[in-house]
């Protein structure tokens, strides 16, 4: 065994030559690659020295620093760049919309689980009593059709308006939430709240127009409701990719499964977050205020034009290394 002064005499350079290159500051990915290189080379023979001066049982002071740079190196080597504003930009108009093409077919299954028992729920509120009474208590369905028996001629004051907005990303952001993070269920929970979301909007929609307000809610949630409906959808779709990746692991641990969608998964999470801001703003000042209902309509067909067109040519022709197809 080599005494530990000689072994710190024989390999202190390259430790603090290793030190020096990751505490000169700013992002490794942007320096040459000589300079990546030779970090990496050093990163190596340093994880070697930490191993025998580990067996050897070296003093607990250097056994700290070496744990301590190896610790940084690997931080400054693997860590995830810093999300800057055109970073930002990139994923939200350029990775978003190709991630959410490659998960294409879970991204279906989502709208499936959805929107097949909110029609359900419409259908049967609206056929049945009995049946909107056996998803929501009759308080409820009572309070929900007292709140579009007027509709919104005489608009609401900013306000309220204002803090209707807020209400509003708060409870959508809820939903969606729900909807993407139970996925780690192996995707059960994504399910189960895509079903129970779908079935309870449905029967709210159904007995709204069973009392006759079908007119007021429509013309309430038109404008919003391509962002907001489109937005669950994806955060269910990416819950289910999250399970999926959790079930089909292709060969790699779990954590590693996860970790090979993980990019494309946050991509349509950031994408969805941003198209629930928007609805919620557009719940909270569009949706209440006293414009004509054809206004209205007419607003929401061009909402749902560019939503669709974005999601079916956004990001096109553009590099996406990293964002991984799902195959069902």
């Amino acid at each position: 065994m080599i005494p530990q002064d000689e072994f710190v005499a024989a390999r202190h350079r390259d430790w603090n030559e290793l030190d020096a290159l990751i505490g000169t500051g700013g992002a490794l990915h942007g320096k040459g690659g000589p300079t990546i290189s030779r970090t990496a080379s050093l990163y190596r023979s340093l994880c070697n020295d930490l191993t025998r001066a580990e067996g050897a049982r070296y003093t607990p002071d250097l056994l700290a620093y070496l744990h301590g740079l190896a610790g940084r190196t690997h931080n400054v080597l693997y860590g995830a760049k810093p999300l800057r504003g055109s970073s930002a930009l990139r994923m939200l108009l350029v990775e978003f919309p190709v991630a959410l093409r490659n998960n294409y077919k879970l991204f279906l299954l989502s709208c499936a689980l959805f929107l097949v028992p909110c029609a359900v729920g419409i259908v049967g509120a609206m056929s049945s009593p009995t049946f909107a009474e056996g998803v929501l208590p009759r308080q409820a369905l009572d309070q929900m059709a007292d709140a579009y028996s007027q509709g919104f001629r005489s608009g609401r004051n900013t306000g309220q308006d204002a803090f209707m907005a807020g209400h509003y990303v708060q409870n959508n952001v809820g939903i969606a939430f729900r909807c993407f993070a139970t996925g780690i269920l192996f995707g059960l929970g994504s399910i189960f709240f895509l079903v129970y979301n779908g079935l309870v909007i449905g029967t709210v929609l159904g007995w709204v127009m069973h009392v006759g307000h079908g007119t007021n809610i429509l013309t309430f949630i038109c404008g919003h409701g391509p962002y907001e409906i489109t937005a669950i959808l994806i955060a269910g779709g990416a819950g289910l990719q999250m399970g999926y990746a959790l079930v089909a692991t292709e060969g790699l641990t779990r954590f590693g499964s996860l970790r090979r969608h993980a990019r494309s998964i946050f991509a349509q999470v950031a994408g969805a977050a941003v198209m629930l801001v928007i609805a919620a703003f557009i719940e909270g000042f569009w949706s209440p205020s006293s414009l004509p209902n054809e206004v209205k309509w007419a607003f929401s067909a061009v909402n749902s034009l560019v939503v669709l067109s974005f999601i079916v040519l956004g990001g096109r022709g553009q590099a996406t290394p990293g964002l991984t197809e799902v195959r069902v």
